[in-house]
């Protein structure tokens, strides 16, 4: 007897797992199914008709699948398949149907050449082959099957995909195989497109991408992207990550126990009023008041001075920090015309810097540059920090770049490099 198959439609596959889940992508193009003399509810062409025998056989897959009988509904659609002299529109509807059964019962072996067949004829829609690709790609991935994975998001993203769930599968799949140098690859690409187009990368992309250089050792990077999760979601263990990669170096010069200090403080772990008194009176050691009030104030202002038992001495160091910025401010002049070394002409110009005088003060910091001071690499980072104070951001920069050596002095100079960097990045 002749079956009708006006009202038989291939139905949404749902489950809770992931592969049913993925499955539901073939919803979108699941059509009727007409045997012959019946037009598809979607048919332009006479063609687009369903032979009984093929008809019937899908229909049985039908019933199977919607009863979990995976192994019957798989044979159901190899009948099909088996059917000679096919038409290109049956060809097609079988591949529909092989990709459903498969998707549902997470036969990723089965399913990827249904979907490249799928995905590969004109007519799937674009949208459709996109949702087609993301199948394949968590299929492969939550099977395990990475290889797979890896084939088919780097498939898409060739053509020109751009769906970040292909990216997030195509770097995992990469990290779970111990690719960390691809994953990191990719993963990089990713972060910089969002901060190109004026967002922010997400905090799991920061921490994969961490997580890949750590595993390669590449320090320098993983001290950016330390920078970049400090920036974007400011947390003391990443900005302490970062510190520690800064000062980690071996032979850290004593000269630069202040400059150390002040790293600790602009991260953000500097936290106890021993602390912000001994950075204070390191400055004031160092013959800069302005940045001994500075850093007190900020003792202050952050609620960590003048409530304990402390608090007398405290507020007795900060007048006379206060009373040293008076007296140096008032001699700036002489003190300057005075310096006949490079140390002091460094010390004189970043006094004239922290009062307002920057142009002044980073001229006078070169000219004791050129005259020889103890050490010319401590002497361009603190250029290189006068010259921020002073607004000159790229300047900066290029003087945080120049600075060389193995003492501590350069890799405290990356840090305020990536600091000043990340903060551009971050407005």
């Amino acid at each position: 007897m002749t079956r009708s198959w006006k009202d038989i439609q291939l139905k949404n596959i749902t489950s809770k797992s992931l592969f049913q889940l993925r499955g539901r992508l073939l919803a979108g193009v699941m059509m009727a199914l007409p045997v012959a003399g019946m037009l598809s509810l979607h048919g332009a062409h006479a063609a687009d008709q369903l032979g009984e025998k093929v008809g019937t056989a899908l229909q049985k897959a039908q019933t199977e699948l919607a009863a979990k009988k995976y192994p019957q509904a798989m044979a159901d659609v190899d009948a099909a398949d088996a059917v000679t002299g096919k038409s290109d529109f049956e060809t097609y509807t079988i591949a529909q149907m092989r990709a459903a059964v498969a998707a549902q019962s997470g036969n990723v072996p089965a399913a990827i050449p249904a979907y490249d067949k799928l995905i590969a004829s004109p007519r799937t829609p674009a949208a459709t082959k996109e949702q087609m690709a993301l199948a394949e790609g968590s299929m492969a991935f939550t099977a395990k099957d990475y290889p797979t994975a890896i084939t088919v998001t780097e498939k898409y993203i060739k053509a020109g995909g751009k769906n970040p769930q292909m990216l997030t599968i195509l770097i995992q799949s990469y990290y779970l195989q111990h690719d960390y140098a691809n994953a990191a690859r990719v993963q990089q690409s990713q972060i910089d497109a969002a901060i190109k187009a004026g967002g922010k990368p997400t905090e799991n992309q920061l921490q994969l991408l961490a997580a890949c250089q750590a595993q390669l050792k590449d320090n320098a990077a993983l001290t950016r992207t330390y920078v970049l999760l400090a920036t974007y979601y400011p947390k003391p263990d990443y900005w302490a990550q970062v510190v520690h990669s800064v000062l980690s170096t071996p032979n850290m010069a004593p000269g630069l126990r202040l400059d150390i200090d002040r790293v600790r403080l602009e991260a953000g772990l500097v936290k106890t009023p021993a602390e912000y008194m001994d950075i204070t009176e390191l400055a004031m050691q160092a013959g800069l008041p302005q940045l001994a009030l500075d850093i007190i104030n900020q003792g202050y202002s952050s609620g960590v001075l003048g409530h304990d038992a402390s608090a007398p001495r405290e507020e007795k160091l900060k007048a006379l920090v206060t009373q040293g910025v008076t007296d140096t401010k008032a001699h700036l002049d002489a003190t300057a015309a005075q310096a006949t070394t490079g140390n002091a002409m460094l010390t004189a110009g970043y006094n004239y810097v922290l009062s307002g005088q920057g142009d002044k003060g980073i001229a006078l910091m070169k000219q004791g540059i050129a005259r020889g001071p103890s050490d010319v690499n401590i002497a361009r980072l603190h250029l290189g920090l006068a010259q921020a104070a002073a607004g000159q951001k790229d300047a900066a920069i290029a003087t945080f770049n120049s600075v060389e050596g193995t003492n501590g002095a350069r890799d405290i100079a990356q840090f305020w490099v990536l600091k000043l960097n990340s903060a551009a990045v971050a407005h």
